[in-house]
């Protein structure tokens, strides 16, 4: 077990390079099931749910070979369709592989997933859609148990809610049913976008991508041949760092970016008085002096993110005024909120709202919660008065790739250090 310690009130500067997008990669990595050629997927981030989805496609049959941000993958030699709960307890994404196993397989076993804990996020709406294309489903021992003898058919979905990685198992199943797929209210993020891009790549039937309105005509159980995929850039990362700039008052310049991808947090950042220098992929961190409070929602894309959410009560928590976050989409997602609080944040919830009153922080010992949460106690140090210790950063590693080097190499003093029994 690690922890890291930072010493906050540093001045930071320079430039910073955002890695691929770990929840574009990750069903990517799913997709690869319905390949029938050797795969390459470029700018993966070597993050530890990167290497537990492979670790579970290989423990299916797959060959493959991670290196150097690249990933070589075969999956033709698959030869088992039970996803173990020894591996899927630890990601929930794992439930990714559910659509294409069924899809190609006819058949499949996947165990009910875990993760952290942000909210209830149920598969219903991924069973349900399976269910109108044709699928047996049943759970059984904490398995999900699903069958499509004569294999899934076309059918319209509509989903009652907005789900990101619901739309990217049924896009997946669908491109190998019988028929035409309509997914009605589907999710438009830019990882559901890059899905069906590369789907259309491979020469799938696939209109209204970009759009809540999805179809595709599937290839009858037929695998498809794959181009060689690059892996688009981690939103959320970048965001991450466009937030270091803003919170330490320090100009920093984040590069490989797609700032399109990054407009709904600019723009809450530019209400809080950060300019920017936009190029094509690098974006250019201007802070004020002081920073203003702002009000966000969370929802789905294009608006803000719900996996920005964390970082910006850091911000808030420094801010000239009284700021607040209403999270719109998950439970759960304020138990940084405490964490905060013990470094002298004024916070105060009320149910999905939180009312963050700025003023100054002071370094203190904080325990990581979730992913997102774990970088917000790291943007809270930088900017606290005196040495902070992060607990329980096995949160952080999940998602983010030598985050304490990239912060190192601007100038903080943060160290990964190993817990004391």
């Amino acid at each position: 077990m690690y922890y890291l310690e930072v010493e906050g009130e540093k001045n930071l500067s320079g430039s910073v390079y955002i890695n691929g997008a770990k929840n574009a990669a990750l069903p990517i990595i799913a997709l690869s099931i319905l390949a029938k050629n050797d795969l390459k997927i470029q700018n993966l981030p070597d993050v530890a749910d990167i290497h537990t989805l492979i670790k579970l496609l290989v423990n299916l049959g797959s060959d493959a070979n991670f290196k150097g941000h690249t990933l070589d993958i075969n999956t033709q030699n698959i030869n088992s369709t039970k996803a173990t709960y020894d591996i899927v307890r630890k990601m929930r994404a794992s439930i990714l592989v559910l659509g294409p196993l069924l899809a190609r397989f006819k058949q499949c076993a996947v165990s009910l997933p875990g993760g952290c804990a942000i909210g209830a996020r149920p598969i219903d709406l991924h069973l349900n859609a399976l269910e109108k294309m044709g699928a047996d489903i049943e759970i059984k021992e904490g398995y999900v148990v699903a069958t499509a003898p004569n294999g899934l058919k076309g059918a319209d979905i509509i989903f009652d809610k907005i789900t990101v990685t619901g739309t990217e198992n049924i896009v997946m199943a669908a491109a190998l049913a019988k028929g035409k797929t309509k997914i009605i209210n589907a999710a438009k993020e830019p990882e559901v976008v890059q899905i069906c891009e590369i789907l259309r790549d491979s020469g799938v039937e696939i209109s209204g991508i970009g759009t809540s309105e999805i179809e595709i005509v599937g290839t009858d159980g037929e695998c498809l041949e794959m181009p060689q995929i690059s892996v688009i850039p981690d939103r959320i990362e970048a965001g991450t760092y466009l937030c270091v700039g803003a919170i330490t008052g320090s100009v920093i310049s984040v590069h490989n970016t797609n700032p399109k991808h990054l407009k709904a947090v600019l723009d809450k950042l530019g209400d809080m008085g950060v300019n920017f220098e936009i190029s094509e992929d690098i974006i250019k961190v201007l802070p004020p002096k002081i920073l203003s409070p702002c009000d966000i929602i969370t929802t789905e894309f294009p608006g803000f993110p719900t996996d920005m959410q964390a970082q910006f009560m850091a911000l808030a928590c420094v801010a000239d005024g009284v700021s607040t976050i209403d999270e719109r989409l998950f439970e759960n997602r304020f138990m940084h909120a405490s964490e905060l609080s013990r470094m002298g944040a004024d916070i105060k919830l009320n149910g999905h709202l939180a009312t963050i009153t700025g003023g100054e922080l002071k370094a203190a010992d904080v325990m990581a919660t979730d992913l997102r949460a774990s970088s917000a106690l790291v943007l809270a140090a930088l900017v606290a008065s005196g040495r902070s210790k992060i607990h329980r950063i096995y949160h952080l590693d999940r998602g983010y790739e030598n985050l304490e080097g990239k912060l190192s190499n601007l100038g903080a003093n943060i160290k990964r250090l190993s817990e004391q029994c």
